[in-house]
């Protein structure tokens, strides 16, 4: 029919409203042959539809290797961006077109990527296309491509990494990818740990934990005195454990300037819809809903401590609880000389050396006391413990 019309005199390149030419339709479809009746016939291959697309972009986004092929064939240029900033690799990475990306990334300049502020990994990251991510780490993209300002802005988290697209997607098989091409888990203003607490994954908590996740970041909606990441594992033993054998600063929890004394009463109880700042954990866990669990997450945390200091707020609630006892007893009695040496040394090792896998390994200490000095006995998730839930 396309052959019939062009012999009988049809404009090969007329544009639609929207600037699309039978040619853009044609890539976009994935239609070679109808493709190269055009070109044949004079229809322009650097055409642009209203919003600057190009035609080679509508055959990226088709996805179709022959298409791509016949296009640069006859001049078509992956460097030109659309209004959007986007180019014909970024969008055959958003869907997952793997042998269009084998074909665009030689015939795309690192100066257009860079001009755009966005990684064709941050849009495989985003479709989570892991094959298009580890075919583009491979060839060298830098897995620790931040995105521009420009980009950022349309995000209200104010994203950046493209580690954070992965881990909001729960894409684990992608995350893996990145962390081990060397990506930071800490670049973004809403820290990556965060995001998997929230999911509650162990496996992405886990995973980001051991290639140096900040467990002492602070939420910046909603600062507490503690550091945030405790707000999504009181119900959780198994995320708990995992914080806190990572160095989560347990002590900050036990700071209160009020002790024995009576607490002065807020305005607004506990949370509310009013951004309190610099909460105090004995105002958190003592909260009407939360008071049940009180005595067990308290008895996880004294494994992590020393000596601590347990305000009167606190104390009148885990005097209801049935771990009072045992937490008294703990509370009352000296620690033992085992525990404090262990915790001495992991004072001494400072949090970003036992953040550090490979920093642990070539410790010149045994095996037995490296997983002593590490919480191996309460890694829960590390024995395969399911459900952490009290």
């Amino acid at each position: 029919m396309v052959d019939l019309m062009l012999r009988s005199g049809a404009d090969p390149d007329p544009q639609s409203t929207y600037g699309f030419t039978p040619l853009a339709l044609a890539a976009q479809g994935g239609h070679t042959e109808v493709m190269e009746l055009l070109l044949q016939k004079g229809a322009n291959v650097l055409s642009q539809a209203s919003d600057a697309s190009s035609i080679l972009l509508e055959a990226a986004a088709g996805g179709n290797p022959d298409s791509l092929t016949l296009l640069l064939e006859y001049g078509a240029d992956a460097n030109v961006p659309k209004s959007s900033g986007h180019l014909p690799i970024h969008v055959a990475a958003d869907r997952g077109h793997l042998l269009a990306l084998k074909i665009l990334v030689p015939a795309t300049d690192s100066a257009a990527i860079k001009r755009s502020g966005i990684s064709p990994l941050h849009c495989a990251a985003a479709g989570a296309h892991s094959q298009c991510l580890e075919f583009l780490l491979r060839v060298g993209f830098d897995a620790n491509f931040m995105l521009d300002q420009k980009i950022r802005k349309h995000y209200d988290d104010q994203r950046k990494s493209v580690l954070y697209f992965a881990v909001s997607n729960g894409d684990v098989a992608s995350v893996k990818l990145l962390l081990n091409a060397g990506a930071l888990p800490n670049q973004d203003p809403v820290n990556c740990l965060q995001i998997a607490l929230r999911m509650g994954n162990y496996e992405l908590v886990n995973l980001l934990l051991r290639h140096g996740a900040n467990v002492n970041y602070v939420c910046r909606v909603n600062p507490l005195h503690f550091p945030s990441a405790l707000q999504y594992t009181l119900k959780d033993e198994i995320m708990l454990r995992l914080l806190l054998n990572y160095g989560y600063d347990a002590e900050r929890c036990f700071d209160c300037p009020h002790g024995d004394k009576v607490h002065s009463r807020y305005t607004f109880e506990g949370w509310t819809s009013t951004v309190i700042r610099d909460t105090l954990f004995c105002e958190v866990i003592t909260l009407p809903w939360l008071q049940h669990l009180s005595g067990k997450v308290i008895q996880v945390m004294l494994d992590y401590v020393d000596r601590v200091q347990i305000c009167s707020k606190l104390r009148t609630v885990l005097q209801e609880q049935a771990s009072w006892a045992e937490i008294n007893s703990v509370l009352t009695n000296p620690r033992s000389l085992k525990h404090l040496c262990r915790l001495k040394i992991r004072k001494c090792m400072g949090r970003l050396r036992l953040r550090c896998p490979v920093f642990m390994s070539f410790l010149p200490l045994p095996n037995r006391l490296k997983e002593y000095v590490l919480f191996r006995e309460y890694d829960l998730y590390g024995q395969g413990c399911l459900k952490g839930t009290w």
